[in-house]
């Protein structure tokens, strides 16, 4: 199983040698030099490791929904290298009578029409079973209302969809759940490192323009949800920018020539960039995180479904959680 590892590292670069770093063409073209303040995250995916949860008591049964999409079927198969107990069903819009295969399994793929009778026959066989949502934005809260209804432990990892119903319909059927916008551990603790410097030190860029760049595969409809928090947190620091000022990229071509993507990891990436500039133009900052492939997500993911097993066990008063909770409680893979 593939494990992630973070390089997060602080840099002075001259403005003349900006030009030439991914994402340079973003930045503003200015005729005097300067220095910026530029930290870069990468996510680079160690393939030679292996782990496992098998040997341990934490094997439970777990249904991933949209096994049918790719970042579905790369967390059915972290769930089977886990050691857990994949349910060979999944749902999709994309009804099929042929199974879909991860490892030995088949996996059934049943239509929306089949949704209610099918979840609630296989939470009736395993009670402790914990649900997997990777469908599609338009299906998130439709899914979650069926989740709530049932009432089975679900980990939404589907962004989009209207999260303040979301989290209403999850907190009225007091069902647990992690909902987060973001999987990925190590991009998940950038997170909380941006949220803690909005808490303790709001107002710290006041004045100062941001400029947003994210490029993921073309089959991502959605704006990233990651970029969205941490606008959020930059909003708090003082920054005035509106979500509709991202520039999403989603052209192949502008992500090999401009952005830097590799060609192997166009149809799975996520490239972020945050370029900050001092209203007098002498100081920028630049933030940074840049990953290849789903494995990152996907091993996430099982450590939010364990997490949330553990919770369902131990008949915790908390209900919903979010990756931050997933960090804070260590112990994972």
């Amino acid at each position: 199983m593939a494990s992630s590892s973070l390089s997060l590292h602080t840099t002075f670069i001259p403005q003349s040698n900006l030009r030439s770093a991914p994402f340079s063409s973003f930045t503003k073209s200015r005729s005097r030099p300067r220095s910026i303040v530029r930290i870069c995250a990468t996510m680079n995916l160690d393939r030679s490791k292996s782990s496992s949860v098998a040997a341990s008591n934490l094997s439970f049964p777990i249904m991933v929904n949209g096994c049918a999409g790719k970042m579905g079927k790369a967390v059915a198969e972290a769930a089977v290298s886990a050691g857990l107990n994949l349910i060979p069903v999944t749902f999709s819009n994309l009804e099929s009578n042929n199974p879909l295969h991860v490892g030995s399994k088949e996996i059934q793929i049943h239509g929306l029409s089949e949704r209610e009778g099918v979840l609630s026959s296989i939470f009736d066989e395993h009670p402790n079973l914990v649900v997997v949502d990777y469908t599609a934005p338009d299906a998130v809260n439709d899914n979650a209302e069926l989740y709530c209804k049932i009432g089975v432990p679900f980990v939404m990892g589907t962004t989009g969809g209207d999260r303040q119903m979301l989290y209403k319909t999850v907190q009225d059927a007091n069902v647990y759940a992690v909902i987060s916008p973001q999987m990925g551990k190590q991009v998940v603790a950038f997170l909380a490192a941006m949220e803690i410097m909005a808490e303790q030190f709001p107002g710290a860029f006041s004045g100062y323009s941001l400029q947003v760049m994210e490029s993921h595969q073309a089959s991502k409809l959605d704006t990233s949800g990651t970029a969205k928090a941490v606008i959020s947190c930059f909003q708090k620091l003082g920054v005035s920018f509106d979500m509709s000022q991202i520039k999403l990229i989603r052209d192949p071509k502008q992500q090999l020539e401009m952005v830097g993507v590799p060609e192997e990891h166009l149809s799975g990436h996520a490239f972020h960039m945050y370029h900050l500039e001092s209203p007098d133009e002498t100081v920028s900052f630049e933030f940074q995180h840049n990953v290849c492939g789903r494995s990152i997500y996907a091993e996430g993911t099982i450590d939010a479904a364990i997490f949330l097993s553990k919770k369902v066990q131990s008949k915790a008063d908390k209900k919903i959680y979010d990756m931050i909770d997933v960090l804070r409680e260590g112990n994972m893979r």
